[in-house]
């Protein structure tokens, strides 16, 4: 990101539209880099303003200095030029004066890195679905063919799920990031933190800890991103926290709520208390006392 930042600067900003280098024209003309010369001056700025919304939107006309006309280009903001952030770091190596295989090795890379992810999560989802929710809890006498059926099935539904989200994505990619390990924060780290360092923590606690810390971050991600995005600034935001970073009071809420519950209820089972005790002792230091 700072290479590429440092190369657009260096390359484009405050250079005349006739002499800058065919890369910016080969983006602009896929529609991902734009130029909208206000000041008619035929210079390209780059300043502080509102960011730029979504992809270049073209109307099909040139303006006074060559520049194809955006239709949805902020006109209080100071820059003139928009960039679509998902491809800087495709078009990193094509500003840089790289090969164009080196472009070919960055898109490899990326896409294994994201197979790799996909493929274990899938993994993790259909042996989630198929065995600990169907052949552990709700149907212990299903049989291995349909297990095995019902772990493709969820599978399918991941990827559809997946590919609609890739399609019509709620955000940047590291919005989009940063939401998933929001509602991992709210669900899954402040079961496991007590699961290992407390004895007194008991399935009743820890099931409605998730549901609290679950149901608050997403419910507050999806009214502010889906609901009522024209709500999304500072000041309509929980004690100033974006949806991005609410996972942090959905974790807090999460362990009030898990404590609370535990409190009033029974606590484990004796065994699940040695366990716990056995996994707080390094392997080969003898039992726990």
């Amino acid at each position: 990101a700072a290479f590429a930042r440092t190369n657009l600067l260096n390359t484009v900003v405050d250079a005349q539209y006739e002499q800058v280098p065919a890369w910016l024209q080969t983006w602009e003309n896929a529609g991902l880099i734009a130029w909208q010369d206000k000041n008619n001056d035929g210079v390209i700025q780059y300043g502080p303003g509102a960011p730029f919304a979504g992809s270049p939107s073209f109307t099909g006309e040139r303006g006074a200095s060559g520049e194809r006309l955006l239709s949805n280009a902020p006109t209080d903001a100071a820059t003139e030029l928009y960039v679509d952030r998902d491809i800087m770091v495709l078009a990193n190596p094509e500003i840089a004066g790289l090969p164009g295989w080196v472009i070919a090795l960055i898109a490899a890379g990326g896409l294994a890195a994201a197979l790799s992810t996909a493929a274990g999560l899938l993994l993790v989802i259909s042996t989630s679905v198929s065995h600990d929710l169907l052949k552990s809890n709700m149907a212990p006498n299903i049989s291995e063919k349909h297990e095995l059926l019902a772990a493709r099935v969820a599978a399918g539904v991941a990827i559809a799920i997946a590919g609609l989200f890739g399609i019509y994505p709620p955000g940047f990619v590291a919005q989009v990031v940063a939401f998933a390990f929001g509602l991992a924060a709210a669900s899954f780290f402040p079961v496991i933190v007590m699961g290992i360092f407390s004895k007194k923590m008991n399935k009743e606690g820890a099931i409605a800890g998730m549901a609290v810390g679950l149901t608050f971050t997403f419910s507050y991600i999806v009214f502010f991103k889906f609901i009522s995005p024209e709500l999304n600034t500072a000041e309509h935001w929980w004690f100033g926290v974006s949806p991005e970073g609410i996972g942090t009071l959905g974790m807090i809420f999460n362990f009030i709520a898990s404590v609370a519950v535990a409190s009033f209820t029974k606590a484990p089972p004796e065994h699940i208390q040695h366990m716990i005790e056995d996994i707080r002792v390094p392997r080969g230091a003898g039992a726990a006392v």
